[in-house]
Order: structure tokens, then sequence, then C-alpha cells
């Protein structure tokens, strides 16, 4: 590969990998749920849920974290460095947004490269210098051009009902689904037992592909700023200080922003969470380490290479 953009080759093929691996195990999820949960009416309902994650959960995400879209007249900087970038890499500009907070951070979301939102926190804005923000945001617009972030979505999704069904299942203590609370069919039992056990397999065999796909999709996006900035050590700087900065944030603030981890180019680190434990991210010394054999690789006149992610 040169040091044009291009796809990521073991991106693509840890994505196609992730989505066909939890294709077998949601095959068997479907079934289950089919046979033992009001079949066609569940059913409708997961479609229903999936079609609003496909399509609604980037901006129920959006909103939730407060991100206000703005304009070039807003934020005229902003606008003019991710538009450069955007024509680098050669895709179409996202809408742009903004967090108030300051947790410093950015991320990307969206379903296609047409519908994507690139934000940052203005604590991201005053924190980096120029060359650093433009950084980041080739890390975001990066996940964009691979189009990591829809997979990451749909991957969420039904790791997120097979979550709830075992969180509902176990606060309501066994009730039929399909008969909306206790029965005294002794069917009852075994069936809801089977939709907890196999939604917890679900749940954990989602979360741990996820959480790989996550880790490296990562390192393509770093080296990715790397290839359209030509500056891998602008990111590296970028990551430090992030890193750094994310340590002394109060506790309250930075739970508030867990929950984005896995799209957030440096993960906030919540003591106590249960987020700590698999991180999404991978550690940030690897990042800086791939990082500077990029900046080698461009340094000697090389190319660079899916190898220099090797961690």
């Amino acid at each position: 590969m040169n040091t044009s953009f291009g796809r990521d080759t073991g991106l693509q093929v840890r994505m196609l990998t992730t989505m066909l691996l939890l294709g077998l195990v949601y095959i068997v999820f479907f079934g289950v749920l089919f046979a033992s949960a009001g079949g066609v009416i569940a059913l409708i309902g997961c479609g229903a849920f999936l079609a609003f994650q496909f399509f609604g959960s980037d901006k129920l995400a959006l909103r939730s974290m407060g991100a206000q879209e703005v304009s070039p007249q807003e934020a005229p900087e902003l606008h003019a460095m991710i538009e450069r970038l955007c024509i680098q890499a050669d895709i179409p500009k996202p809408k742009i947004a903004v967090v108030a907070s300051p947790v410093p951070n950015a991320f990307a979301l969206g379903r296609s490269q047409k519908t994507a939102t690139v934000c940052a926190t203005t604590g991201i804005m005053d924190l980096l210098s120029p060359g650093e923000l433009e950084a980041v945001m080739a890390h975001e617009i990066t996940h964009i051009v691979n189009r990591d972030v829809m997979i990451m979505t749909l991957a969420g999704f039904f790791a997120s009902i097979a979550s709830m069904i075992v969180q509902f299942g176990f606060l309501f203590g066994g009730g039929g689904f399909g008969g909306g609370g206790y029965s005294d069919d002794d069917d009852d039992g075994p069936s809801f037992m089977a939709i907890i056990l196999i939604s917890a397999v679900v749940w954990v065999v989602s979360f741990f592909l996820m959480r790989m796909l996550s880790r490296y999709r990562e390192f393509a996006a770093d080296r990715g700023a790397a290839v359209i900035t030509g500056r891998p050590s602008a990111l590296s700087s970028a990551l430090l200080k992030l890193s750094g900065v994310n340590e002394r944030i109060p506790q309250s603030d930075l739970r508030a922003h867990a929950e984005m981890n896995a799209f957030y180019i440096v993960p906030v680190k919540v003591k106590d969470s249960l987020y700590n434990l698999f991180s999404t991210h991978p550690p940030m010394e690897k990042r800086i380490e791939a990082l500077s054999r990029l900046e080698s690789q461009l340094q000697s006149g090389g190319r660079i290479t899916d190898v220099a992610l090797a961690s």
C-alpha cells in the first residue's frame, strides 16, 4: 500500500469476520427468540429496534452528549480544517458538531459517508495546537472513510438487545415474555431460562468480537491520520496530551462520557467502572509505538503500510 489514502485490508478482513461470526450467533439467538418469546411479534419488535438503531442511533447519541451542529460562520477554523481533510481523503464533508464539555475528546458517528457527523468537545479545541487538532480530526475522518462506525453500530445492536433481555429477565424474575407477566404454564419457565442463557452468550460473544474490532480500527484510524496529514508525530503529541488531561478531569464529568468510549479517540477512565475491565482501545504506548514507526517510514522516504500497525 502506498502513501495515498487507500483501504486498510486488515481492517476490512476484521470487519467481515466480525459480521460473519456475529451473524452465526444471531441466527441461533433469533431461532430461540422466535420459538420461545412470541414468535413473529418478537421478530417484528427486533426489526423495529434494528431500524431505529441503524437510522436514529447517531442522532440519539449526539443528543445525549449535548452536541450542537455548528455552521461555518460559528466555527470557521474547524470547518476549514475538516473541509481540507475531506478533500485529501476524497469523501463528502460531514456535518460538524461541538460538545460544550471540559473533557477533551472527539468522535465520528453515522451510518454512511453522506450522513456522518464529526464531533469535537470544547475541551479538545482549547487543549490542542492547530496541528494536533488537525491530526485528531484526520483520525475521525478515517473512521468515516473505513465505514467502521457503521459496522460498530450494527454489531452493537444485537448485543444491546441481548443485554436488555438479560437485565429485564432478572429484574422481573422469570415472567413469560409471551404472557405479559407471570404464568401458571409450566412451559414458560424453561422457555424463559433458554432466552436468558442464549442472550447472555450472545452478549458475551458480541462484547469480545466488538472489542477485537474496536482495537484494530483505532490503529487503522491512526494510520489514516498519518497518511492524510503526513505528520504522525502530531497525532502522537495529541494522544499524549489527551491521555494526561483525562486523568485530571473530575470523575463526575468522566462518567457522563464513559458510554461513548468505543467511539472516542481516547477513552475516558472512570474509577471502579466496568468500562475499564475490557478497554475498547489498544494501550496508549502501543499506539505511540506504531505512530513512531510510521514517522520513521515517512522520514526515510518509504511507504506507509499496514505492517507498521502491528503491535
